[in-house]
């Protein structure tokens, strides 16, 4: 017995003096050095914050390489978001100083070497956001450690310039836009040139990204400037083809803005748009949460992508063959469109009272109003054609949700799945939807027992928070935190979501293989769990009924 103590000591110390760790890495700018922890019996994993990918960037200008540095860079404190909002939309937070990356790389017996890689695209509609993403209880919502820990690939996360500073433009060469977007590529050409001296495989890069994130994911895989750096992508909850990703006439916002900063509106307004305080021109960014069921919030989103002639030489949609050799995953949560929806239309929370038929069809109105009359009545009566003469007070609140779900997250990702297959030629296709009920739902006053998954509910499973935060979840809840992270590591390793060495509970059918087939994903998932054609009643009516009808200005 004190033998066995002795040689577990022995080994312990051992594992000690030989931890395994790159130690100091060499980057194109300098050397780094993040730090090293244990996790168990052989597995370690070395973490760095704050690495720089960029220069701090000049106001509306495309990022520029970073200088370097002299000496060792200690990384190992995250760096200030980009500068933004406060969630009231009453101050600013973060920094002009935010283009950098985090990076967490797992060890086993030995150090790793040529690992996948998967760089994480946070969301926020394009207004708010940071790498690494919520805290609660010291606990990060975007920290890439169980992802990178148990699915053997390296995680990386990294900040983009949102709001009026990373989007605001004037729709010409004077101030073009997308300067998130650009900052985003600089971010994962970094990775592709610098990733190798951290133990991955830069021909192996997988973007993923949730909600704007997701949207700037697909917009990755479709700008020429990315060829031959992304090998697969995952879009959670958002597409480039989503009806807040692209703004339409940027010009309109640019004068807002303008107007709100005292600069004019005429020719000098660039100029003096560029000569103005980033504090007060992050202000004027600020969206109005006020909505209702006829002014939806979605229509308050006025700062997106914009179609420039340089990162997106042309309207999404005919951009897919620049992903032609993209492996590919979109799905989005059943109820995604709930936290929208519910703003718009606060009674749909409430158990006891009645939402009006009326505001689902004010709802629907604002949504094709291009269409006028006509629209909203076809799309009145595709939602409420299977609800008999008198309606349950639940299906009328469960409609108004699918209306927000559909319009602004399910439809659009159905149209890029389809386009994407349509224009693959080595690149894979999958279709997901999640359905796990909210863990706030019957819990929690704002939350209908009947709730499903709402927005942003994806994120805690993929970034393993029920195994980092255990006692806020249920066994079931890690059920499903693991097979997501089966799923989505071994489709980086792989590009197939079943094989990688990770076990998962369904067989997965790519998207094109007969019938346009989509996995439910579920903590109780089983075979009955493959499904085809998602809503396609619904996917009909928005992309093909819809856009037939003639439009306002035509029929008067």
């Amino acid at each position: 017995m004190v033998l066995l103590g002795i040689c577990v000591a022995v080994a312990v110390f051992l594992e000690a003096v030989s931890a395994t760790s790159l130690g100091v890495v060499s980057t194109e700018g300098g050397l780094v050095e993040g730090e090293n922890i244990r996790l168990a019996y052989q597995r370690h994993m070395d973490i760095f914050k704050g690495i720089p990918f960029a220069d701090t960037p000049g106001r509306f200008e495309k990022p520029r390489r970073h200088p370097g540095w002299d000496g060792v860079l200690k990384a190992k404190d995250y760096k200030p978001r980009c500068l933004q909002l406060n969630m009231l939309m009453t101050d600013t937070r973060g920094s002009d100083d935010c283009l950098y990356l985090n990076i967490w790389v797992p060890h086993r017996a030995q150090v790793s070497s040529n690992l996948p890689v998967m760089v994480w695209i946070y969301g926020g509609a394009f207004l708010v956001g940071g790498s690494m993403g919520a805290n609660f209880l010291d606990n990060y919502l975007y920290d890439g450690q169980e992802i990178a820990d148990r699915g053997d690939v390296i995680v990386v996360s990294l900040g983009y310039r949102v709001g009026t500073l990373g989007f605001l433009s004037t729709g010409q060469s004077d101030l073009p836009g997308n300067y998130g977007l650009w900052d985003q590529q600089a971010a994962i050409a970094w990775v592709h040139r610098n990733i190798r001296s951290f133990g991955g495989d830069p021909n192996n890069i997988t973007l993923f990204g949730e909600s704007a994130g997701g949207a700037s994911v697909s917009f990755q895989t479709l700008t020429p400037h990315n060829k031959g750096l992304i090998r697969r992508a995952i879009s959670q909850s958002g597409v480039s083809l989503c009806p807040w990703g692209i703004i339409k006439n940027p010009r309109v916002i640019a004068e807002q803005v303008a107007r709100k900063v005292n600069c004019p509106t005429d020719s000098r307004m660039a100029a003096c748009l560029k000569m103005t305080d980033p504090v007060a021109l992050t202000k004027a960014g600020a969206i109005n949460i006020q909505s209702s069921p006829s002014q939806p919030v979605l229509n308050n989103l006025v700062l997106a992508a914009v179609v420039d002639g340089d990162f997106l030489p042309d309207h999404p949609s005919n951009l897919f063959h620049n992903a032609a050799a993209v492996d590919y995953i979109a799905g989005v949560n059943d109820m995604d469109g709930h936290i929208f929806t519910a703003l718009d239309i606060p009674s749909i929370n409430s158990m006891l009272v009645d939402t009006p038929i009326d505001d689902l069809k004010a709802l629907l109105g604002a949504y094709t109003k291009d269409k006028g009359k006509a629209g909203m009545e076809k799309a009145f009566a595709t939602y409420s054609a299977t609800w008999g003469t008198s309606p349950s007070r639940e299906e009328i609140k469960k409609a108004a949700v699918a209306i927000g779900t559909d319009y602004i997250f399910l439809v659009p990702t159905q149209a890029a799945l389809y386009l994407h297959s349509k224009h693959a030629t080595t690149g894979r296709t999958y279709s997901y939807l999640l359905s796990e009920p909210s863990r706030l739902g019957g819990m929690i006053t704002p939350y209908p027992d009947w709730m499903g998954a709402d927005h942003m509910d994806d994120l805690q499973y993929v970034f393993g928070k029920p195994f980092s935060s255990p006692l806020g979840y249920w066994p079931r809840h890690r059920d499903l935190s693991k097979y997501m992270i089966a799923y989505w590591t071994n489709f980086a390793k792989t590009g197939d979501p079943n094989q990688g060495g990770s076990s998962v509970p369904v067989t997965w059918p790519k998207f094109q293989s007969g019938g346009d087939q989509y996995l439910e994903i579920r903590n109780d998932m089983g075979q009955g769990f493959v499904h085809q054609k998602m809503r396609l009643r619904f996917v009909t009516f928005w992309t093909s009924v819809l856009p037939s009808l003639p439009n306002m200005t035509e029929s008067e």
